[in-house]
């Protein structure tokens, strides 16, 4: 039995006697036992390779921290009702909770809880360096001098200088918002928060909001975080008397913790995205220092684009090729571009499967580029060295596909279209000149 499986089974053992427990009306132990298996559960996450079981393991994360946040609200409210009776010269009535001094042991639980959370929602660093994104200079610039700077010298702000606190990354779809964040991630060496919408709201009345709490509750005790909300606009959208209250509850407590993190804590940067910034509530968008728009790359970034999609496949472009090809997608994303290049790298896969006739060619071995090797690659019918042969013919690892070349982009440029219509840029435009700046 390998030893994350060990982990796994250990912390469902202790979450068993939690439950026991709880259900025993033994709430103090009961709690004691959810954190312990938290522990537990955070271990086996960490060495669990595969996807599914971490999605699993996570959701029981959040099952039982939530339980216990509750246990340890129902621990804390009876405290305070014994404090005001005893004060009050009233006899100390008896408690549903057994064990009286256990109350006073829940801050010592508390940072596990928030360490427990924060196992639970942080994703393993990336490998997204700031040379890896094409463009957006002054986005990275601006993003360098919130989040390295503090870090590496942090003698530069200790004498009334402040870095931005909040900084909103806003532009049409597939622009690099999230892969800016990534960097971010990367980059860092503190703690790095990635929230979605879907894993804050929940269907129970009043636990969508704890989670917002809950979340800058470990950013705080951590010190030195990046919260990144994506779709921030899903969750903070402009309030109206339609929407329900649960909402209402969601947008008001993050505007509170924004307004903290904000005011009175250092080393926390809250960095969102949106695709709709005017979406935002007009208080949101005031909490967010910076807005900078994400355009769609120019020239010179799409040409590099081309070329880190391409390189690493054999191929014949050229550096004017790479131009030429960034000269023909003009208000495409970066999105569209990968997405581009997805498919010109499948052409040579496809002129493979179609070929009626291969002929032998000596190559660079696969196994050892020193030495050549024989393999088999499609020609045409007409060629003095062609056989009459398909694919399936032949061992696999006899095959050779041609190289990628320029016309092959340019035949997958014509099935992938930009994904954007420039008519809605004006919003974005207008968006910039009221409240934000360029990325660019």
């Amino acid at each position: 039995m390998s030893s994350d499986t060990n982990f796994l089974n250990k912390a469902i053992d202790i979450v068993k006697q939690a439950t026991e427990q709880d259900e025993a009306k033994n709430y103090a132990e009961a709690y004691k036992l959810y954190m312990h298996s938290l522990d537990w559960f955070t271990t086996a996450m960490k060495y669990e390779k595969a996807d599914k079981t971490k999605l699993m393991i996570k959701s029981r994360i959040m099952e039982y921290l939530m339980r216990a946040e509750q246990l340890k609200e129902h621990l804390e409210k009876n405290k305070v009702e014994r404090k005001t009776k005893v004060s009050a010269g009233g006899a100390r009535s008896s408690s549903p909770v057994n064990g009286a001094g256990a109350a006073a042991e829940l801050d010592d639980d508390d940072r596990k809880r928030m360490d427990s959370l924060a196992s639970s929602i942080v994703l393993e660093k990336p490998n997204v360096k700031w040379d890896d994104i094409a463009g957006l200079y002054e986005a990275k610039e601006c993003l360098k001098e919130v989040v390295v700077f503090p870090i590496k010298c942090p003698h530069m702000f200790e004498s009334g200088r402040q870095p931005w606190k909040g900084i909103l990354l806003y532009g049409p779809p597939g622009t690099g918002k999230s892969f800016l964040a990534k960097a971010v991630a990367t980059e860092i060496s503190s703690t790095f928060f990635s929230i979605s919408p879907s894993s804050i709201m929940n269907k129970y009345q009043g636990e969508s909001e704890r989670m917002v709490k809950q979340l800058f509750d470990v950013a705080r005790a951590k010190g030195n975080s990046v919260i990144f909300i994506d779709e921030v606009d899903s969750l903070c959208s402009s309030r109206t008397d339609q929407e329900s209250e649960s909402s209402k509850r969601v947008k008001a407590e993050f505007l509170t913790q924004l307004e903290g993190v904000g005011n009175d804590t250092d080393g926390i940067l809250i960095l969102a995205a949106t695709n709709f910034p005017w979406m935002l509530d007009i208080a949101i968008q005031r909490r967010f220092e910076k807005k900078i728009f994400i355009p769609h790359p120019d020239i010179h970034a799409r040409a590099q684009m081309f070329q880190g999609h391409i390189e690493r496949i054999p191929n014949s472009l050229s550096s004017e090729d790479y131009l030429k090809l960034a000269q023909m997608t003009e208000g495409y994303s970066g999105s569209d571009i990968r997405n581009a290049c997805k498919d010109a790298n499948m052409q040579p896969i496809r002129l493979v499967q179609r070929a009626t006739h291969f002929k032998k060619i000596q190559a660079p071995s696969r196994e050892d580029p020193a030495i050549l090797a024989e393999y088999f690659t499609p020609c045409s019918p007409g060629d003095d060295e062609a056989i009459e042969m398909t694919w399936m013919d032949q061992e696999g690892s006899k095959l050779k596909e041609p190289f990628v070349t320029f016309n092959d982009c340019v035949r997958s440029l014509k099935n992938i279209k930009r994904s954007f219509n420039p008519k809605d840029l004006d919003k974005y435009l207008e968006f910039t000149r009221e409240y934000g700046e360029n990325g660019m």
